[in-house]
């Protein structure tokens, strides 16, 4: 039912400094920029081949925004939610009762533009923090009578810029409790059960649209099992790595050394400050392999 991670969702305390940040960061221009009126939210979007980047912001004490306010007080700036793109909001949220799922009843929502007054829709189920171990999963159905999404443009050489969201990151106390969610009930593909011993990390791979989720957890688990999980971090795809740290450099970003990644033929460098609180990296997929 899910095809794909629709959007990441990052909370941020000021907006037009996030938004300046990512346009370095990513090297792309904002696709969109507007606000949710009857949520107290504003936000930024970036576009890329296989998802988008939401940067929220609250503008008010109600409703979504009274919640980012809440959590950007109780956690500081960082990965708020994940959502899935479902075709029918509707029988996604059917289907989760079906398994006994308290999901939401889908939920129509809009945003408006900012300055010009263009407006994209969609609906929206929410599932529950009991079923996510405590994540802000929901998926979403856009209303195609609504503005489309346009793919961000390059704001530095193309190469050096984010194209693709390669994975996401969700750190697990209990590995088995958090596949019954990705693999079982969501129905995700698990393309990789991999242990790295020298790490003592166990990494549950699944894939949905092109993009990864990486659910990581210990190899000999500790420590209270019922522990929410957490969002662990995001990592996006350069055509070439090194364009794109030079850039990064030049612009007053702390970037690791280049170094190779798990997977044979990939490098990748880790974004240690403006990231708004993500952990952050940057991956050169092998040759041939980019998106």
């Amino acid at each position: 039912m899910l095809h794909s991670l629709d959007h990441v969702v990052i909370a941020v305390r000021n907006l037009s400094e996030a938004t300046d940040l990512y346009t370095e960061l990513l090297g792309v221009a904002p696709s969109w920029r507007g606000r949710h009126p009857q949520a107290d939210t504003a936000n930024t979007l970036f576009g890329l081949a296989n998802c988008y980047l939401e940067l929220l912001a609250s503008t008010g004490d109600e409703g979504v925004g009274g919640q980012i306010e809440q959590l950007l007080a109780e956690r500081g700036e960082g990965l708020a939610a994940a959502c899935f793109g479902v075709d029918d909001a509707a029988a996604f949220a059917a289907g989760m009762r079906a398994r006994g799922i308290d999901a939401t009843d889908p939920q129509p929502g809009e945003g408006h533009s900012d300055p010009a007054d263009a407006v994209r829709r969609w609906t929206t189920v929410h599932l529950p923090p009991k079923f996510t171990r405590g994540l802000p999963l929901f998926a979403i159905e856009h209303d195609p009578s609504g503005e489309s999404l346009p793919l961000a443009r390059p704001a530095a050489a193309p190469e050096g810029a984010v194209r693709a969201l390669d994975h996401v990151v969700v750190s697990s106390r209990d590995l088995d409790a958090s596949a019954e969610i990705y693999g079982e009930a969501l129905g995700l593909r698990l393309a990789l059960d991999r242990r790295f011993d020298a790490r003592g990390l166990r990494i549950l791979f699944y894939r949905v649209g092109g993009v990864t989720v990486e659910v990581v957890g210990a190899l000999e688990p500790g420590g209270d099992a019922s522990e929410a999980d957490r969002f662990g971090g995001l990592a996006y795809q350069v055509a070439d790595i090194d364009l794109a740290r030079r850039r990064l450099l030049t612009a007053d970003f702390d970037v690791s050394d280049l170094r190779d990644g798990y997977k044979p033929g990939t490098r990748v460098c880790s974004v240690r400050n403006h990231t708004c609180g993500v952990p952050t990296l940057l991956i050169e997929p092998a040759t041939g392999s980019l998106g």
